[in-house]
C-alpha cells in the first residue's frame, strides 16, 4: 500500500480506537460505580425492605390507567370478514360512555406472525373499571353475538393486562397513514426497575421524529414482559429514525446495559384497522 493509504488506515484506527476507549471507560465507571455502593453497603445500617410493589415505582400512580392487549390468531381464509366484524362492533363499545374502557388502538400484523390482529383497550379507573366493563359486557346483546361469530374465526387468542411507564407518552389518537411497531421484550425476573431506570433516560433519544406512542410492562399474562409502541411513516423512515438514535450521546450504553436484562424479544410491523383511533 502506498503511504497515503497507510496514512488513511492508521487515522482510521486511531478513530476506532479513540470511540472503543471511550465506550471502555464509561462501562468500567459504571462497574465502578456499582462495585463501590456494594462495598459501602457493608458498612451502612440496613434500612426496612421497600413496601412498595415495583410497579408502583414504574407507572402513573394518580391515573390508575389499566390497558389489556389482545393477540387474535385469525384463520386466513377468514381475516377480512374478522376485520369487518371489529370494524363494525368495537367503535361502538369505544364511544358510549356506558363503558369506562376506550379503543387505543386495533391493528393487523403485516410483519411478524401473519393473519393476527392486536387490539389495545384502556380502562381508566384500573381495575374496577374493567370489572365494571366485562361485567357489562355480558349483559349487552350484540357484543356476545359478536363474540360467537368471533369465535369461528379464531385458531388461537391470548391477552395481558398491563400498567404503562411513567417516562412514557399517554396513546392518544393519531391521523394516518402511519405504520407501527410493537416491540415485546421479555425480561429476566427481577429486572424492571433497571430497565425502567435506563429507558427513563433513553426515551429522550426517541422523541425527534414523535414516533413514541406508548410503553407497558405485563401485571397479569406472561410476566417481567415489556412492549414498546411506535408510530413511523414507512419502512424507510423507521430505519431512518432507529439509526439516527445511535448519533445522540448515551444510546450507546443504554443499548449496552439493556441488552443482557432480555431473555426474548420480537417485533411486529403492523397496519391500523379503519375503525382505529391510531392511524
Amino acid at each position: 500500500p502506498s503511504d497515503c493509504q497507510l496514512v488513511k488506515c492508521d487515522s482510521s484506527l486511531q478513530r476506532t480506537r479513540f470511540h472503543c476507549s471511550r465506550v471502555q471507560w464509561r462501562r468500567a465507571l459504571h462497574a465502578l460505580n456499582r462495585e463501590d455502593s456494594w462495598f459501602k453497603s457493608l458498612f451502612v445500617r440496613k434500612v426496612d425492605p421497600r413496601k412498595d410493589a415495583h410497579s408502583h415505582l414504574l407507572t402513573k400512580n394518580e391515573e390508575s390507567n389499566l390497558y389489556k392487549i389482545q393477540f387474535h390468531n385469525v384463520k386466513p381464509e377468514c381475516l377480512d370478514a374478522y376485520n369487518q366484524l371489529c370494524e363494525e362492533t368495537l367503535p361502538s363499545i369505544h364511544n358510549d360512555k356506558y363503558y369506562p374502557c376506550e379503543l387505543v388502538g386495533t391493528w393487523n400484523t403485516w410483519y411478524g406472525e401473519q393473519d393476527q390482529a392486536v387490539h389495545m383497550w384502556r380502562y381508566r379507573g384500573g381495575y374496577p373499571a374493567l370489572t365494571e366493563v366485562m361485567s357489562k359486557l355480558r349483559q349487552n346483546k350484540e357484543f356476545m353475538k359478536y363474540r360467537e361469530e368471533r369465535g369461528k374465526m379464531l385458531l388461537s387468542r391470548r391477552n395481558q393486562l398491563l400498567l404503562e411507564f411513567s417516562f412514557w407518552n399517554e396513546p392518544i389518537p393519531r391521523k394516518g397513514p402511519n405504520i407501527y411497531e410493537l416491540r415485546s421484550y421479555q425480561l429476566r425476573p427481577g429486572t424492571m426497575i433497571e430497565w425502567g431506570n435506563y429507558w427513563a433516560r433513553a426515551i429522550g433519544y426517541r422523541q425527534h421524529n414523535s414516533e413514541a406512542v406508548g410503553g407497558f410492562f405485563s401485571q397479569i399474562g406472561n410476566l417481567y414482559m415489556v412492549h414498546h409502541l411506535w408510530a413511523y411513516k414507512d419502512l424507510e423512515a423507521r430505519e431512518a429514525t432507529r439509526n439516527a438514535a445511535w448519533q445522540h450521546e448515551g444510546w450507546d450504553e443504554v443499548v449496552y446495559y439493556t441488552v443482557p436484562l432480555i431473555q426474548h424479544m420480537d417485533s411486529r410491523i403492523m397496519i391500523p384497522m379503519k375503525a382505529s383511533p391510531l392511524q
